[in-house]
């Protein structure tokens, strides 16, 4: 009764998919949480059973609409990091070519097919999208739709067996075995960093909430009698701002040359190590008034300026002149939807969104000088997400043969560079191509996970077949296609690259597109420092890992 409830009315399927799979993964295992699309896939492999299937346009158009996301979140990132974040963009590298060689040596000993190998890279290095590449790989080489079928299914199997176990592996290597390996206490070393990079120590979220980066204070002046209000806020390296001047009851309009004077009521705001350090020369602190009130705009401004990329935070005030910086404070740094720690040492990249602290005035003349203000708008440009899509398919038509080997990117791969080329054009020209964040995230997680739900079910009636073939031979290739990229990378990173631990633990995390493998981090350090490390390799392997989907496709049936 199920059953054909299920095969008449398959929408009914892919929701039962999606709800009960997101449920599935949401539970968490120590730092383990498989996440909703592997809950999905798990689920669509049980229905696919009833011989439940979604029609394929609504597959191809899901993944289309995903991986254009996926490239246009991403293409800033992509291209901003591809000079100068090189020390990274060497781990990124390593992990495409040593996961390539063992693939070709998996399909060499274990006698894989193509779809079985695809299978296997998708899931050891944790990125979904190789799923879709791969299977589009498969439809063009000509083979009938039996074994076409078969091969689709088969990598879609091989995922799910070889991605809970490079899940966990990728998760254990980082946050556990890898500091043991580098003698190193992770979250000792964390701090370390921290404090390097201008921090005021390695504290928790919860921490960082109770005692906030930006502060405002009221003083009644005693010592500081007769200091400038300039020379106070160069004094600290421009990290505190004289808001607010009341003497003898009534407000004086902040000049820079204006000298305090005794019993001034002065506001002073700014980072709270330069507020607490400023205090003892100021006088006393009044508590308990309205004075001491400070009314911050925020603003969200995305970092365009060429000149500015590389440069540390610290660096960015110190040539700033003082008149323009005045009173404009970074209080966060968000880079791929993760938030980096915007610390005095923390380097800035263009395509980072900014999100900058202060009065009105000082933070719109920031905006103004640094990028352009995110606007807050709920709309899309379908105009131009229309287009990029229409784009990426015609770049999917090419392809061509390399040594034998016959290649074609397929509406996947061409999605990829198409969104990567309209993100970048929308980050150079901010008035075109609005898509919200929001917007963005819904389209690849609803697209993501349809299209996953789709092949899962198509895949239901021959994954217990590859799972019986196999056994435990692709676990076991799982776990070893996540180790030898890891540890090729910590040995390169540590003794060639001189990368801080917790930025290479990161990088390692994000050349394995680990979600899960960064947020198990930073619960270990107790600080956000390898987020550094991980948007960068994140931001390449997310691009390059499903573009190796064709390449597996076209060498394992050479091999083959």
């Amino acid at each position: 009764m199920i059953g054909e409830l299920l095969r008449s009315q398959p929408e009914i399927a892919l929701f039962v998919c999606l709800a009960i799979g997101y449920f599935i993964g949401s539970f968490r295992i120590g730092p383990i949480q498989p996440g909703g699309v592997c809950g999905t896939l798990i689920v669509a492999l049980v229905l696919g059973q009833s011989g439940a299937r979604i029609a394929p346009d609504l597959k191809s158009i899901a993944f289309a609409l995903f991986i254009f996301a996926l490239g246009f979140t991403g293409g800033p990132q992509f291209f901003a990091n591809i000079g100068r974040g090189w020390r990274y963009g060497v781990l990124s590298l390593v992990e495409i070519v040593s996961v390539l060689a063992l693939i070709l040596i998996a399909v060499s000993v274990m006698r894989l097919d193509v779809g079985t190998a695809a299978g296997l890279l998708a899931g050891a290095a944790t990125e979904s999208a190789v799923i879709g590449t791969a299977s589009e790989a498969i439809a063009r080489l000509g083979l009938g739709d039996t074994e076409t079928l078969r091969l689709q299914a088969n990598i879609v199997t091989a995922y799910s067996v070889s991605y809970l176990f490079g899940l966990i592996t990728i998760v254990l290597f980082t946050s556990q075995f890898a500091p043991l390996l580098l003698r190193v206490n992770l979250r000792d070393e964390a701090e370390r960093v921290w404090r390097k990079l201008g921090g005021e120590g390695a504290f928790s979220e919860g921490q960082r909430a109770a005692a906030p980066a930006l502060v405002g204070r009221a003083f009644r002046i005693s010592t500081g009698d007769g200091i400038s209000v300039r020379a106070l806020e160069e004094q600290h390296g421009y990290d505190l701002t004289v808001e607010r001047i009341e003497r003898d009851g009534a407000e004086l309009p902040i000049d820079p040359q204006l000298r305090l004077a005794a019993g001034d009521l002065v506001l002073v705001a700014g980072r709270r190590a330069a507020v607490v350090d400023a205090a003892a020369a100021l006088g006393e602190e009044v508590a308990g008034t309205d004075f001491g009130q400070v009314f911050a705009q925020r603003l969200d401004v995305v970092l365009t300026r060429p000149d500015v990329h590389g440069m540390t935070v610290a660096q960015l005030r110190a040539q700033a002149k003082p008149e323009n910086a005045r009173g404009v404070y970074i209080a966060a740094v968000t880079r791929l939807e993760s938030t980096i720690p915007a610390l005095p040492g923390t380097e800035l990249n263009r395509g980072d969104v900014l999100t900058l602290v202060g009065a009105k005035a000082d933070v719109e003349r920031g905006a103004q000088r640094l990028g352009y203000v995110l606007p807050a708008t709920q709309k899309t440009d379908f105009v131009y997400l229309g287009l990029g899509v229409l784009v990426g398919m015609v770049i999917g038509r090419l392809g061509g043969t390399i040594g034998g080997v016959t290649l074609a990117l397929g509406t996947g791969g061409g999605c990829l560079l198409s969104g990567l080329l309209f993100g970048w054009i929308r980050s150079r020209h901010p008035l075109v191509g609005s898509l919200p964040s929001a917007a963005a995230q819904i389209l690849k997680d609803f697209g993501l996970a349809t299209f996953i739900a789709a092949v899962g079910l198509s895949a239901g009636p021959d994954a217990i077949k590859l799972v019986r073939e196999y056994g435990l031979a692709l676990p076991a290739a799982g776990i070893l296609m996540v180790l030898v990229p890891g540890l090729l990378s910590l040995w390169i990173g540590h003794t060639f690259l001189k990368l801080e631990a917790p930025m290479l633990l990161g990088a390692i995390a994000g050349q394995q597109c680990s979600t899960p493998a960064i947020s198990a981090l930073v619960g270990v350090t107790g600080n956000s420092t390898p987020v550094i490390g991980y948007t960068i390799t994140y931001a390449l392997s997310n691009i390059l890992l499903p573009l190796m989907g064709p390449v597996v496709v076209g060498l394992a049936g050479k091999l083959g």
